[in-house]
């Protein structure tokens, strides 16, 4: 399993200050602290409100761009806060890119919580309703010059092969075990790896289904348990939109699978994400059932660096 690629710019508290003095002087005086670094970018905590992201690749950099000109336009209309920036910086001291200053949300990643997550079952369950509720929101048709992702939004069919030696690569590499790899958490046992014949099943059963034939609608297109933000035991916020995009709004209602092991709870969100512009038919179902499929196994092979993300795609692979 690949580590993330490395970075092709040098990012340092130094560089951050020094743009945020030319660029947004009334901020530079805050206290800076660097929260990490994933594939795409590098998080900055900036005083207690704000956060700042930059690219550290140039791949990437055109995430931040797209962030920047369409979240501000759906915010008003979600009923959760989404990262849309509230300031926008620029190239410069060398920095090759444009950055953005964000909205700081307090809580974890539900995908953190784990089996000892501190909150309710009936928490938990709420916490359903207001993610589909959510979704139904955001899934509206999108203008033409939306993004436009090769990787989501698209017919599974598109991702047979690959997910298909991916599927026989997993199971190679990492079988059954439920011992968590060196590095790991300590949320406890791993989810079990199902019989590999009975996921090649549910593969198959997905990509036969009909594919999406309605409008692009708008996608978060990386929605997974890491990109919700949980505070108190409710929803805080959906994070993360570099991948948004436009098409098949299943794409995003693979979150079930990858956050919620109780099936009742996954028939909560179905219901709350379900209108009548875009009714959640058994087609589309299995289609998401096959975007966490596919996912899963995607992250599954690229996490050997974040045993968190490794746990999740465990999650996602044993309960879709």
């Amino acid at each position: 399993m690949p580590d993330a690629p490395p970075a092709e710019v040098d990012i340092d508290d130094r560089l951050v200050h020094a743009l945020l003095t030319d660029q947004h002087p009334d901020l530079a005086r805050r206290p800076l602290r660097l929260l990490g670094q994933g594939w795409d970018n590098v998080l900055y905590r900036l005083g207690d409100d704000l956060t700042i992201r930059l690219p550290r690749r140039e791949l990437s950099a055109g995430l931040v761009v797209h962030e920047q000109r369409w979240l501000p336009a759906l915010a008003p209309d979600l009923p959760l806060p989404i990262p849309a920036p509230v300031r926008v910086g620029r190239p410069g001291r060398g920095f090759p890119w444009s950055w953005s200053v964000q909205p700081w949300f307090d809580g974890a990643a539900a995908g953190s919580l784990g089996p000892h997550r501190p909150v309710t079952a009936a928490q938990w369950s709420a916490l359903a309703t207001d993610l589909g509720r959510f979704l139904a929101a955001l899934h509206r048709p999108a203008p033409g010059d939306a993004p436009e992702n090769p990787y989501r939004g698209g017919p599974l069919a598109e991702r047979d092969a690959t997910t298909r030696a991916r599927l026989i690569d997993v199971f190679a590499d990492h079988g059954p075990a439920t011992t968590p790899p060196p590095g790991a958490d300590d949320a406890g046992p791993l989810a079990p790896l199902p019989n590999p014949a009975e996921l090649a099943a549910r593969w198959a059963r997905a990509v036969a289904q009909p594919p999406w034939d309605g409008p692009a609608m708008w996608l978060h297109g990386d929605l997974h348990a890491h990109n919700v933000v949980v505070h108190a035991g409710v929803a805080a916020a959906v994070i993360d939109f570099g991948d948004i995009t436009a098409g098949d709004p299943a794409t995003d209602l693979a979150l079930a699978f990858a956050l919620f092991d109780n099936p009742d709870d996954r028939n909560r969100f179905q219901a709350a994400a379900d209108t009548q512009t875009r009714p959640i038919d058994d087609a589309m179902w299995s289609r998401a059932e096959g975007w966490a499929v596919s996912v899963g196994l995607a992250v599954l092979d690229n996490s050997a660096d974040s045993p968190a993300m490794y746990r999740m795609a465990r999650a996602m692979i044993a309960t879709a």
